[in-house]
């Protein structure tokens, strides 16, 4: 009993992985049929869910790093502008 319930598992699970290989290889063709498949996927996160799942000292302390590297990349570019 036990292996006909396992069989239909992974008979449905390959069937799955089947219909969705088929349908990814149908729409390869069909851009507008890609571009909605490809959007249909994003899950929109609502304000209270980003608040949640970000790390609001470590976002700032990212934005920081990456202001004080761009301020250097400014920096260096004005020196070589002098040297030319």
């Amino acid at each position: 009993m036990k292996d006909d319930k396992n069989s239909e598992k992974d008979s449905s699970a390959a069937d799955s992985s089947a219909d969705s290989v088929d349908a990814y290889l149908q729409t390869l063709g069909n851009e507008d049929a890609r571009e909605r498949r490809y959007y249909s996927q994003e899950q929109p996160f609502s304000a209270e869910e980003m608040t949640r799942l970000v790390n609001e000292d470590r976002l700032n302390e990212l934005l920081a790093q990456s202001d004080a590297f761009l301020s250097s990349l400014n920096d260096e570019i004005k020196d070589f502008d002098d040297e030319c």
